[in-house]
């Protein structure tokens, strides 16, 4: 079963944060896409099973923080 988690990273401010972010989070089991908005700051991963935690460790390790 397919499930969409949005969250919130107000850090990103350029393409280059966008694609650092998106990458990382392509890396996370389960997740099958996610897409950042540079300009609402919203990241939207969609996956089976998805781990919250695991979502924000991957957007920590692109250097950001998930709100």
């Amino acid at each position: 079963m397919s499930e969409t988690t949005v969250l919130r990273v107000p850090g990103m401010s350029c393409a280059h944060c966008v694609r650092a972010v998106e990458g990382e989070l392509a890396a996370v089991a389960g997740v099958e896409g996610a897409a950042a908005d540079l300009e609402t700051k919203l990241v939207t991963v969609h996956g089976s099973a998805l781990d919250d935690a695991a979502l924000r460790a991957a957007i920590g390790e692109a250097g950001y923080e998930a709100e």
